[in-house]
């Protein structure tokens, strides 16, 4: 996953086999690099020039690919978000060679030791990322934000904007954001607390040397400049997919909730935690008052992110509300257009339905062939992700055989009992007769094969 850190390259071999197994690009062809150092030249001429505007942005100090910037002024009450958006779409020509290759690849992977970007990065970490080194080609939507959090999309424009500032999430001080960034970001919050949402973000996993040897997977809790920096995209996807769905346009992010089975398997993985959840609070209710900063809850944090079906895309259709149910809204993705292929032609239709245009037939031709190639861009992502948790934890364990670790029973099906362990954020499945979840198990480490990316547990006794 692209927030497990590999600081010491415990994990290299491996990470250089999971690359060849699922085939993860090492490059692009060369064709695809001409026509990016190409397009890195273009000159806008479509733009307005708002480069007097006081736009940041805020990202992982390493960050080069910046999508977004930003600035807030206020309108009387209301809060007025101005949020600009990498104008990808301007350097990458349908059909083209860049344009091709986005579409074989549909989003960028990340691993520990570094990303297979969607685009080239003369465009991705250059020309079109939203970088402080000079003027940028940009979409600036403007969304209003009311004060009780609800959102509507105000303008979409093509504009010049220079960022005065590259911040990061680890070192920003509340001086260095524009007026109303915590305000806003709390307006957001409060609205999706009124609407039910069931949002989690969980904080990232790190592999961290231990002392006398072998390695541990541990948390970096979020901070709080990520949590705000995350309520602008919610807001302006938010405002977006409100705006297509008036429209009788777009592509829609959509997940349904985690089903009965699945949250009593999240209650038994609680209590492998030693979390309390009351058996009256519904998991909505429930993940509200988690704590990323303890360990066991950031490792239930990510429970619940695995616990659902999972999100995918749909364009519009008549007659039918697109829903995601963590956020409890309808919900399109477009601020992301540098790592998401769909991103780039939700962003072209809002620009379009916003000035009062007609969405280009090739958008609208997208909307209905984007689903597949962003659903596998998503199984491959995962599977990368997954065999990366899978190295970590071989890594994690491998100086651990004929260790005993506590566990709790989650789930009991035809593949045999899955547990939960519980002083550690491993899920694994063991062989046991008898037992229903819920049940405490001891288990013992009886083999680990880090080329293998495996780790067996026996019962104990």
């Amino acid at each position: 996953m692209k927030a497990l850190i590999d600081p010491n390259n415990a994990l290299s071999r491996g990470l250089a086999e999971i690359r060849t197994e699922y085939q993860v690009p090492a490059g692009f062809p060369a064709d695809v690099l001409a026509a990016a150092e190409a397009a890195a030249r273009r000159a806008p001429t479509e733009h307005r020039d708002r480069t007097a505007w006081p736009f940041v942005t805020l990202d992982p100090a390493s960050s080069t690919d910046l999508d977004q910037a930003f600035t807030i002024d206020r309108e009387g009450a209301d809060l007025l978000l101005h949020y600009a958006i990498a104008d990808v779409a301007w350097f990458v020509d349908d059909g083209g060679a860049i344009d091709g290759e986005a579409w074989r690849r549909g989003a960028t992977l990340y691993l520990p030791d570094g990303r297979a970007g969607l685009y080239p990065p003369v465009l991705a970490e250059g020309a079109a990322s939203l970088l402080p080194a000079g003027p940028r080609p940009a979409i600036i939507f403007t969304v209003r934000v009311a004060p009780d959090g609800g959102v509507r999309l105000d303008g979409a424009e093509r504009a010049i904007i220079r960022s005065t500032a590259k911040l990061a999430y680890d070192s920003v001080k509340d001086s260095d954001l524009p007026p109303g960034f915590a305000e806003l970001a709390d307006r957001i919050a409060a609205a999706e607390d009124r609407r039910g949402a069931s949002r989690v973000d969980p904080p990232e996993q790190e592999v961290d040397a231990v002392e006398g040897g072998g390695y541990a997977l541990a948390f970096r809790p979020r901070l709080a400049s990520e949590d705000r920096n995350a309520a602008l995209s919610l807001a302006t996807n938010l405002a977006i997919a409100d705006a297509l769905q008036a429209h009788h346009t777009g592509l829609f992010r959509v997940m349904a909730p985690p089903d009965e089975h699945a949250v009593q398997r999240l209650r038994h993985t609680a209590k492998a935690f030693g979390l309390i959840w009351p058996a009256n609070e519904t998991l909505a209710q429930y993940q509200l008052g988690l704590d990323a900063a303890d360990p066991k809850q950031a490792a239930f944090m990510l429970a619940i992110r695995r616990a659902g079906a999972g999100a995918s895309y749909v364009p519009f259709r008549e007659g039918v509300v697109p829903w995601h149910a963590a956020m409890a809204a309808t919900y399109a993705h477009a601020t992301a257009p540098l790592r998401r292929l769909a991103d780039r032609y939700v962003v072209r239709a809002t620009l379009a339905i916003a000035n009062g245009r007609p969405v280009p037939e090739v958008v609208t031709a997208a909307f209905s062939q984007l689903p597949g190639v962003m659903a596998r861009a998503d199984t491959l992502g995962g599977q990368v992700d997954r065999a990366v948790i899978d190295l970590a934890e071989a890594v994690m364990l491998q100086n651990c055989v004929g260790r005993g670790f506590p566990a709790i029973v989650t789930d009991v099906d035809d593949r045999g009992v899955r547990m939960q362990l519980r002083d550690l954020p491993v899920v694994a499945r063991v062989a046991a007769q008898g037992v229903e979840p819920g049940d405490a198990l001891q288990v013992v480490v009886s083999a680990v094969d880090p080329a293998h990316r495996m780790v067996s547990f026996q019962r104990a006794g």
